[in-house]
C-alpha cells in the first residue's frame, strides 16, 4: 500500500541522445554515443516553469529516488523520506527530476551496456567518465529533452553533492540554488585509498576476467567485499558500537573457527555485501569510484575560490557532525570559497551519530532546512519575475 505522503506508483523513463555522428565528447577527449539516460520525474511543472528541482544520486543510487514501481514493490525509492507531498522536497510544490548517471548500471549507458561497435557489453572498453561528464549528460536531459532553461534547485549527497557543485560551476545561468549535502570539493588521500581497496577486491576475484565477465559468472565475491569496505566508511564508530558492540550472532560463545560469523557486525557486513551484488555491476563500481577519485575542483581551477568565481546560485551547504568520510571541515572549505566570491551561502552542520549515510535516514532537521530554503528561493524567483513583468 502506498501512503498518502508518497509520490505513489512511478515509472522509469528513458531518453537516447548523442547518436553518431553527434557523439558526446567526454572530458578525456573520447567520444561516446549513443547515450541512454534513465530518469524519473514527480510532481508537476508550474505554468511559469520555475519549480524544477534536480536530484543527483550517490555512488550506489539510481533514478528511482521516490515512490514505488508497483503496488507490491517491497522498497520505495532511495530518498523517499525526503521527496513527496509535504516532505522536505514537496512534490505538491515542485517538479522533481532524478536521472541515473552514466557509467552506472541502472538504465543509463555504462560498462554493462551494449557497445554498438561490437554488439557486446562494453566492459573495460567503456571510456572513463568524470563527474563533469555526468553533469554534461544531465544538462542535455534537462535542457534538450525536458526543455528547461532554469532549475529552481539542485541537491544531492556524497557523490551527488559533487555533481551539485559541478552544476553550479559549469551551468551557472541555469542553477537558481544549490544544496550539496555531506560532500567535498575533492577526495582526500584516505577517500581515494578506500576506493582503491574496493577496486582491488574486484580485480582479485577470478570471475572478473579483466571486466569481460558478462557471458559467465560475475565477480560477486569481489564486489561484495568492495561494498563491505565502502559501507564501513558510511557509518561511524559510535553508531557501530551502539548497534552491534561485540554482540554475537546466533550463538552464545565464539566459535574459535572460520565458519559462520561470530559477531553481529560480521553478519551485517556480509548481508550488505551479498545484497549489493544483486543490484549492482562490478565494472560500474570501478568506473564510478574512479570518477569520484578524479573529482578535484582545486586542480581544475587553481584554487577553490577561483572554482566558484562564476557561480550565481544561492547555496545551502549541509554537513554532519558524525561524518568522518567527508568531515565538516571539508564543507566549511566550500563555504569559505563561496563567501569569498560573494555567493549568498547558508551553512548547516547537523548533529548526528550515524556517520556519512546520515542524510539517507529520517531527519526532520534536514527536511526542514530543505523545505525552508526551497520555499524562500521560489518566493524570491517569483518576486523577481513579477518585478520584471515576467
Amino acid at each position: 500500500m502506498v501512503g498518502d505522503n508518497s509520490v505513489g506508483i512511478v515509472e522509469t523513463k528513458y531518453w537516447r541522445f548523442a547518436e553518431p555522428p553527434d557523439e558526446l565528447v567526454l572530458r578525456s577527449g573520447v567520444k561516446l554515443g549513443p547515450i541512454d539516460v534513465a530518469y524519473e520525474t514527480y510532481g508537476k511543472l508550474s505554468p511559469e516553469r520555475d519549480n524544477a528541482v534536480l536530484i543527483c544520486h550517490a555512488l550506489s543510487g539510481d533514478a528511482h529516488v521516490a515512490g514505488k514501481h508497483s503496488p507490491d514493490d517491497p522498497k520505495s525509492g532511495w530518498w523517499d523520506i525526503m521527496i513527496g507531498p509535504g516532505k522536505g522536497i514537496d512534490t505538491d510544490q515542485y517538479y522533481v527530476i532524478c536521472p541515473n548517471c552514466i557509467g552506472g548500471c541502472k538504465g543509463s549507458t555504462g560498462p554493462s551496456s551494449v557497445n554498438p561497435r561490437t554488439g557486446k557489453p562494453y566492459g573495460l572498453d567503456f571510456p572513463m567518465v568524470t563527474i563533469s561528464d555526468m553533469v554534461k549528460v544531465q544538462h542535455a536531459l534537462v535542457s534538450e529533452h525536458l526543455g528547461l532553461d532554469r532549475l529552481l534547485g539542485i541537491t544531492g549527497g556524497s557523490m551527488g553533492g559533487m555533481q551539485v557543485l559541478q552544476w553550479a560551476i559549469d551551468y551557472p545561468e541555469m542553477v537558481e540554488s544549490a544544496i550539496p549535502v555531506a560532500t567535498t570539493s575533492r577526495l582526500d588521500a584516505q577517500g581515494i585509498a578506500f576506493d582503491e581497496v574496493g577496486r582491488q577486491a574486484i580485480y582479485s576475484d577470478p570471475n572478473w576476467r579483466s571486466g569481460s565477465y558478462y557471458d559467465g559468472n560475475p565477480p560477486n565475491r569481489g564486489l561484495a567485499v568492495a561494498r563491505m569496505v565502502g559501507h564501513i566508511t558510511y557509518l561511524s564508530e559510535k553508531s557501530m558500537r551502539q548497534k552491534f558492540g561485540r554482540g554475537l550472532q546466533d550463538r552464545d560463545d565464539v566459535g574459535y573457527d572460520f565458519g559462520p560469523p561470530d559477531f553481529q557486525v560480521e553478519s551485517y557486513l556480509r548481508y550488505k555485501g551479498d545484497s549489493f551484488v544483486e543490484r549492482f555491476d562490478a565494472n560500474s563500481y570501478l568506473y564510478i569510484t574512479k570518477a569520484m577519485d578524479y573529482f578535484d575542483l582545486v586542480a581544475d581551477h587553481g584554487s577553490l575560490v577561483d572554482a566558484f568565481k562564476g557561480v550565481r546560485s544561492r547555496f545551502l551547504v549541509v554537513s554532519y557532525s558524525g561524518d568522518w568520510l567527508f568531515p565538516t571541515h571539508q564543507s566549511k572549505e566550500i563555504v569559505r570559497a563561496l563567501q569569498a566570491n560573494g555567493v549568498l551561502t547558508t551553512f548547516c552542520e547537523l548533529s548526528s551519530e550515524y556517520g556519512h549515510d546520515a542524510f539517507l535516514l529520517p531527519d526532520e532537521q534536514l527536511s526542514s532546512a530543505m523545505r525552508e530554503f526551497l520555499r524562500h528561493t521560489l518566493r524570491g524567483v517569483r518576486k523577481r519575475n513579477h518585478a520584471k513583468g515576467g
